[in-house]
């Protein structure tokens, strides 16, 4: 009997258990062949794996999405590779691939992202449950009503500010929140907020910081004749808009396009990075580097 048809008899890929293991460690000899021999010994099958070493840092990054049939499972695989992760000093996570991520959405009065968000969602673009969308004004209630997601107005003012941070956090941990997505929510976040929430809030900006700050950048751009436009998305830090960049994306423009084109130009460019990091994130592509990203897309 060929290999093939022994192969053929087996059950198909698509019926069994589909996992995401990352990982990140001190950089050494020995790494993925512990992985993948713990793999090939628990009887799963990698179905792809992608591997970084970053000499700068020393360290060594990795996702694996594998296959499993029963009785393996997700509590007895986390259960035994924990000697492993102990033995490298790993911070890593094991999760089904196919269980979508939770997440709220936070906007302020810009709703372009968040319609952009709300729509890939219904489609099954990206791979999220939108749990709650969070603002400080009800411009966008009846918008998120038409999607049947629970709106919450949480007013925002210097003397509230510490009070509707305090609500955001009962609602990440009454809906079981892995990811907070700040869709154009125009307020600075509070340093303990920040902290609270490392790595699992990530926010959208023109590319034009530091040059053009405060009102109408776009217009300040268009003044100084600017020809490219980009969009940064980066997870949140206590470092305003200075969190470790995940994606960004650029659109060239020319002498004629006015301000107004160029607004237009930033919402579409804004729209594609936050939704590229926002499914990198979901999909579990995205490990911290001290103040870089290591994605894997």
């Amino acid at each position: 009997m060929t290999e093939q048809s022994v192969r053929g008899a087996e059950p198909a890929a698509d019926q069994a258990d589909q996992y995401v293991l990352t990982l990140s460690c001190p950089d050494k000899k020995g790494i993925v062949h512990a992985v993948s021999s713990y793999l090939f010994m628990t009887g799963c099958n990698i179905e792809d794996s992608q591997q970084f070493g970053d000499h700068d840092t020393g360290l060594f990054f990795m996702r694996v999405h594998f296959s499993a049939e029963p009785p393996v499972s997700l509590d007895k695989l986390r259960a035994s590779f924990a000697a492993i992760g102990d033995s490298f000093q790993m911070d890593w996570q094991l999760n089904r691939a196919e269980d979508k991520m939770r997440i709220v959405l936070m906007v302020s009065k810009f709703g372009h992202c968040l319609n952009d968000l709300l729509f890939r969602a219904r489609i099954g673009a990206l791979p999220v449950e939108i749990a709650a969308v969070v603002s400080n004004h009800t411009d966008f209630a009846e918008l998120v009503a038409s999607y049947d997601i629970p709106f919450h107005h949480i007013p925002v003012t210097k003397d509230t500010k510490q009070q509707a941070e305090a609500q955001l956090l009962e609602l990440v941990r009454e809906e079981k929140v892995e990811l907070v997505v700040l869709a154009r929510y125009m307020q600075v976040l509070s340093d303990d907020l920040c902290k609270q929430l490392s790595g699992r809030i990530i926010n959208i900006h023109h590319s034009f910081l530091p040059s053009f700050k405060g009102a109408k950048p776009y217009h300040q751009a268009h003044a100084r004749g600017v020809k490219l436009i980009g969009a940064t998305a980066h997870y949140v830090t206590a470092d305003l808009d200075e969190g470790p960049i995940i994606e960004q994306e650029v659109e060239r423009v020319g002498h004629q396009v006015t301000p107004e084109q160029l607004v237009a130009v930033g919402r579409d460019v804004e729209c594609q990075a936050l939704a590229r990091a926002v499914k990198w994130h979901a999909e579990r592509r995205i490990l911290l580097n001290g103040r870089r990203t290591v994605v894997f897309p």
